[in-house]
């Protein structure tokens, strides 16, 4: 009898064991997979998300809640900044584009973001565009109109030639509705930034949207500024940070999101620590299963001794069949792994904007199967070596 055949028959005899230890081996890989990717991915979509641009100039405030705000989308704006401001930086030599964000609004909880058309034909990643589906046009200064990013637009159900009116505030509530109309003129095609989840309107159309301070009219948010080299960024950072005390200059963008995963590194920690004694339990249990199920066991290792197996053989079928549960595990594990990080991508889609994608190849999808099988197959040495010292007369004596 070949050793595969022993462990395909000892695994199918006690199939329920082998099937609920896997199963918990299932949880143990799909987790350990899923905490790597997502904290993996997560830290190199937000660090690297930049939209194509380089720096945040916005009011006195901290550089993240900048970033998180004329980025990301998320936060509110540290306040406002005089539209000169924005012309003074827009005409520097160091400067090869700037556009202006005003934020204030929004449409059941999806911001208005108010800019020029300027900020579409700036590419937000090397040699893409923002463009509209086709049937749609990017709206006109001075109208009423509105380009809604992809992701928007699904969830609101909104089309083009669609008509909506905004509400006051970053948050929804339906007593803050403003009286314009809006109309919709196109659809972005889906970027995969955070710019999927806003609507885009006519930077003064904001600004001057009823129930808004007329004072302010002509202020902006941000201003997203792409520079001609990297020395520009200290040269304004200097400018702005050191010697002046009105204004930010939140450079460069991926300093500050690295900085906001570096606060929370212990998290991560916490993470992994919890997927690796999840594998080590889910080890142990793999332990627990064979060697309780040893006491019945016994008359059939003392047959296969009787029939010619050798001590080696019946050790290397215990650890193999440990091993063989750990595979069939993880076999598992990959469906639950996709489902898991497919459930947290579509939750931080939704909030941010940033997409992670499931199926990208990744180290862990090696190293954590083969870990968990070898883990598997070191706990399964313990019921092995019961086994293995298996008495065959102790064996084949009758029971009574």
């Amino acid at each position: 009898m070949t050793l595969p055949l022993i462990v395909r028959r000892s695994l199918r005899q006690h199939l329920l064991s082998t099937l609920v230890t896997a199963f918990s081996i299932a949880l143990a890989g799909g987790l350990l997979m899923s905490v790597w990717i997502v904290k993996r991915q997560a830290h190199d979509t937000f660090t690297g998300q930049s939209g194509g641009w380089d720096a945040v100039l916005g009011a006195r405030g901290a550089k993240l809640q900048l970033v998180l705000n004329a980025i990301f989308h998320l936060e509110a704006s540290p306040g406002n900044v005089p539209y000169q401001d924005y012309l003074d930086i827009s005409s520097n030599r160091a400067i090869a584009a700037a556009i202006p964000l005003a934020v204030g609004d929004n449409f059941h909880g999806y911001r208005l973001v108010g800019t020029l058309t300027n900020f579409f034909t700036t590419e937000y990643a090397p040699k893409r565009t923002f463009a509209v589906v086709p049937g749609g046009r990017l709206f006109e200064d001075g109208y009423r109109e509105a380009v809604l990013g992809s992701f928007a637009a699904k969830r609101l159900g909104l089309k083009v030639g669609d008509t909506f009116q905004p509400y006051h505030g970053l948050n929804f509530d339906p007593t803050k509705q403003h009286e314009e109309l809006y109309t919709v003129t196109g659809v972005l095609e889906p970027s995969n930034t955070p710019a999927d989840r806003v609507i885009w309107i006519p930077l003064a159309g904001l600004q001057n949207m009823s129930g808004h301070d007329p004072n302010a009219a002509a202020d902006v948010s941000a201003v997203l500024v792409k520079l001609r080299t990297p020395i520009a960024g200290q040269q304004l950072d200097v400018l702005y940070n050191r010697q002046g005390n009105r204004l930010t200059f939140a450079w460069p963008i991926a300093k500050q999101m690295a900085d906001l995963f570096d606060k929370f590194g212990w998290f991560d920690q916490v993470l992994g620590l919890v997927a690796v004694l999840v594998a080590l339990v889910a080890a142990g249990s793999i332990l627990a299963s064979i060697y309780n199920s040893m006491n019945s066991r016994r008359r059939d290792i003392a047959i296969l001794r009787a029939l010619g197996a050798r001590r080696t053989t019946v050790f290397a079928a215990i650890v193999l069949e440990a091993a063989a549960i750990a595979a069939l595990g993880m076999v598992f594990a990959f469906g639950l792994h996709f489902a898991i990080l497919s459930a947290a991508g579509a939750v931080i889609r939704a909030q941010t904007g940033v997409v992670l994608d499931p199926f990208a190849p990744d180290a862990v999808m090696l190293w954590a199967p083969a870990a968990l099988i070898g883990l598997s197959a070191l706990a399964g040495i313990v019921p092995a070596l019961k086994a293995y010292r298996t008495n065959v007369a102790d064996g084949l004596a009758p029971e009574s």
